[in-house]
């Protein structure tokens, strides 16, 4: 005779047209369900024969009734194998939820998926438990998602919208304590490098320099932003204003401060004799620069802690606080930026 297939909450679910999660919270007597709804989840998951799980308590086995797996979505503008902090962060999640007995499932959203909003094939495939979204997609897209589909968290990314969760580095404080720092060197005349309409994170990181140069009482005018790539994330030339230099460039990113410094080099500037120059990240794949680059540094253990956190409270139906949650760093102080 042949095993009886196990039934999972998103089966239940799907049959009331529900989300998983109140399916959960019904059959774990949580608030948020009302009476009826919280009835007929338990007649009908007793009829299909669902087994209750005895532990719902963090660290206990929470994939009995699922896949236990979980989507990482990354759309590939942002990822390639050899050079991509996303495949970085990616193997801190991936090491993270399977310490919590989870596996996770990596899929690439291409351009044209992403345009054409067709949902990622690990949810029409039901692969997944849940699913976290690394790196920026369009609200058009997070909407098509959405509709379908309530299990998802974004990371390193947020949006105007309150109904999603989401995980992201605390951009906007960390730039705005790293500026200070440059301005506390001597330097009056900053410049930012990044496309501010890239990202959430770049266009925070821009908000946080800007504070600094307010509060300095220096000149900033958002025109003077360089961009370092174009609207698909793509990285191009950076044009440097080479009859105006400033003395110092906050760089959104270190990849992109490493391609800075390149580019100085060829134009006759050294760093930081003539020009100092800071990234974000603390991370650059190939060694590309001969210089010590003053950084942010954000550890990805937290990042990935308060994201597995995150997606598998709200999978298992437990209270969880809902919103934006940040991360925040620390300067890490090398030999890019010279004290004027």
């Amino acid at each position: 005779m042949d095993q009886k297939k196990k039934v999972r909450l998103s089966d239940i679910a799907e049959k009331l047209n529900i989300s998983a999660v109140t399916v959960s919270k019904a059959l774990s007597n949580k608030d948020g369900v009302g009476d009826d709804l919280r009835k007929q989840i338990k007649d009908l998951a007793y009829e299909m024969g669902y087994q209750t799980k005895k532990d719902t308590t963090p660290g206990s086995d929470d994939t009995e009734s699922g896949t236990g797996n979980i989507g990482i979505l990354i759309p590939n503008k942002f990822f390639t194998m050899t050079n991509s902090y996303y495949w970085y962060l990616f193997n801190f999640i991936s090491q993270e939820l399977l310490n919590r007995k989870y596996y996770s499932i990596m899929e690439l959203l291409t351009n044209e998926d992403e345009e054409n909003l067709n949902l990622p094939h690990m949810l029409n495939d039901k692969k997944v438990d849940g699913v976290i979204i690394l790196g920026q997609v369009s609200n058009a897209y997070l909407e098509a998602i959405h509709s379908h589909y309530d299990n998802f968290i974004l990371l390193d990314f947020y949006t105007n919208s309150m109904y999603y969760d989401s995980v992201s580095d605390d951009n906007y404080y960390c730039s705005y304590m790293m500026t200070n720092y440059v301005i506390s060197q001597g330097h009056k005349k900053l410049r930012f490098v990044g496309n501010i309409g890239a990202t959430s994170s770049i266009q925070d990181r821009y908000m946080g320099f800007q504070k600094a140069m307010i509060e300095n009482k220096l000149s900033s005018d958002i025109t003077e932003a360089i961009n370092d790539r174009n609207e698909k994330g793509l990285d191009i030339e950076l044009q440097l204003p080479l009859e105006d230099m400033p003395t110092a460039f906050i760089c959104n990113c270190d990849e992109t401060a490493a391609r800075l410094i390149k580019t100085l080099n060829e134009k006759g500037f050294k760093v930081p004799e003539d020009i100092s120059v800071t990234g974000f990240d603390n991370y650059l794949t190939q060694n590309t620069i001969d210089i010590g680059l003053t950084t942010v540094f954000i550890k990805p253990e937290n990042t990935a802690k308060v994201a597995s956190d995150l997606i598998l409270n709200k999978i298992n139906g437990r209270d969880y606080i809902k919103g934006r949650h940040l991360i925040s760093g620390n300067l890490i102080i090398r030999d890019s930026v010279k004290k004027l």
